[in-house]
């Protein structure tokens, strides 16, 4: 009887000092996912910026003159497979974060130091405070050298990783709130992280996130695997405070200027810009499914509705620098983001939402799941995914996929649109030209697909296939859903291809 009654008083005390913040108990993923349930039980208080004025002032040359002295890189000295560098606050990053490091499952504070920085002689009107926290890290691991940069958690909850081979690109989010709904958009902060110390032969390293909103808190776990294909396992449990309208899980953030489809390079040398350029979804039933992005005159939501999804992601499938121009940006060489659930999802949509942006400085693409139920306010939404950076053939249809879109006016046919759509894959690329490969074409409401005008042809150039077709819209204005995929009956050769457009 005594050891029960202090078995209850220990969990008591630990459940109190988990819940006002203390950091003198053990820690780990059941203890962070206590302190969210019992933050999500008090009114949101955000915290207050600790970051001086003359420091948000700061232009984004300006804060990028100050520098992290590498000297100081947390566990270099220690000769560890994964280290860790801090980000300095100023102009956009006007909020800091609290990081701890966590050896086995004891847990200590890294401090701001001003001297852990170099500053380029910069004339600072004010001194900076010890207590004013990072604005985030980045994570280094010898990807493709000594010192790579494997990913950041910087801002919000964003946070972005590296494969092999790869450029900075697409990012990804802890939590998605009332994106692209009325009354504006609600983004959660990673409040503070605890970052496990590897050991000295460690694959993997694992940060852990405190998440806090006015609609909601939560506990996340990232497990950080780098490659060729760097795969992230995220595990998290989310509480509601308050009724948000929409809660996205997995967010991707993606750019999208102008590419093959847009009808407008809007004055730009480069043929094309953008960090993806389509979204791949698989299904439950197993279907591929490919949405070409846009980059559209007004705000477009797209919804895929579905049953335990096998995966989405954003993806950037044209890696030909021709098609980019860009000796810096290096569009061609930015990473696919592939989300794969970790158990059933059980019911909701893939949600896209495509944002009108005047040039590439704007990440204006956003895509992410939405369940279709939802816990008990005291009851954690629990969810665990991986997602896996790549840059070709990690996460692929099996069979034949879409590699191109084009769309043209046709002559002296007013009111006629041409669509072409290119095919590639193992099986097309070497199959010669056969009449029994047709595609196959559906119009939705608002057109009509014009008689006599799908063919198919070989493209002796490239291996693909395109398909072509025209179509009449009915001058409604609406929106027309068109798909397309081809087929040698009784076998489906190729994912669909599905494309909104607005006539």
């Amino acid at each position: 009887m005594k050891s029960l009654l202090l078995s209850l008083m220990l969990l008591v005390g630990l459940a109190a000092r988990v819940a006002f913040g203390a950091e003198d108990g053990p820690f780990d993923f059941e203890t962070l996912r206590f302190q969210a349930k019992r933050l999500a039980e008090q009114p949101y208080r955000p915290r207050p910026s600790r970051v001086p004025d003359f420091l948000r002032n700061l232009t984004y040359d300006e804060l990028r003159r100050i520098r992290f002295n590498p000297d100081h890189t947390l566990w270099r000295r220690d000769k560890l497979p994964f280290q860790l560098q801090f980000f300095h606050p100023g102009f956009v990053s006007d909020r800091t974060v609290q990081i701890h490091e966590l050896t086995g499952r004891d847990s200590r504070d890294i401090e701001f130091n001003r001297n852990l920085f170099v500053y380029d002689e910069l004339d600072l009107p004010g001194s900076i405070p010890d207590t004013m926290g990072f604005a985030g890290f980045r994570v280094l691991y010898d990807l493709n050298k000594p010192g790579d940069e494997l990913g950041a958690f910087l801002g919000a909850s964003y946070f972005r990783m590296l494969c092999q081979k790869a450029v900075y690109g697409i990012s990804a989010r802890g939590l998605a709130v009332n994106t692209a709904e009325p009354g504006g958009e609600e983004f959660p902060v990673f409040e503070e992280f605890w970052v496990q110390k590897p050991a000295r032969d460690a694959h993997e390293v694992v940060i852990f996130a405190l998440l806090d909103s006015p609609s909601v808190a939560g506990a996340y776990r990232f497990e950080i695997q780098p490659g060729p294909a760097t795969v992230v396992l995220v595990r998290a449990a989310i509480y509601r405070r308050d009724e948000a309208a929409v809660i996205g899980l997995a967010p991707l953030t993606s750019m999208f200027w102008h590419g093959e489809i847009s009808r407008t390079t809007h004055g730009d040398f480069r043929p094309e810009v953008h960090d993806s350029d389509g979204l791949l979804i698989q299904r439950g039933s197993g279907e591929w499914l490919w949405r070409p992005l846009v980059n559209p005159d007004r705000l477009r939501v797209a919804s895929f509705t579905d049953e335990n999804p096998r995966g989405f992601g954003l993806l950037q499938r044209d890696r030909d620098f021709d098609h980019y121009q860009d000796l810096e940006a290096h569009y061609h060489a930015r990473p696919n983001a592939w989300v794969e659930p970790v158990g059933n999802w059980g019911g909701g949509a893939v949600r896209l939402v495509e944002i009108s942006t005047p040039d590439e400085t704007s990440d204006n693409i956003v895509a992410f799941w939405v369940p279709s139920g939802r816990p008990p306010a005291n009851e954690a939404l629990e969810f665990e995914y991986r997602i896996y950076w790549y840059l070709d053939v990690a996460k692929r249809p099996p069979a034949g996929y879409a590699v191109a879109t084009r769309l043209s006016t046709v002559q002296k046919q007013p009111g006629l649109t041409r669509f072409l759509v290119d095919f590639n894959g193992p099986f097309l690329n070497v199959w010669q030209p056969d009449p029994a490969v047709q595609p196959v074409v559906t119009i939705g409401e608002g057109a009509a697909l014009v008689p006599d005008t799908v063919t198919i042809q070989k493209n002796f150039n490239n291996g693909t296939w395109r398909a072509t077709f025209a179509v009449k819209p009915d001058g409604t204005g609406r929106a027309v859903e068109l798909r397309c995929f081809l087929q040698r009956p009784p076998h489906v050769l190729t994912e669909t291809w599905s494309f909104l457009w607005s006539p």
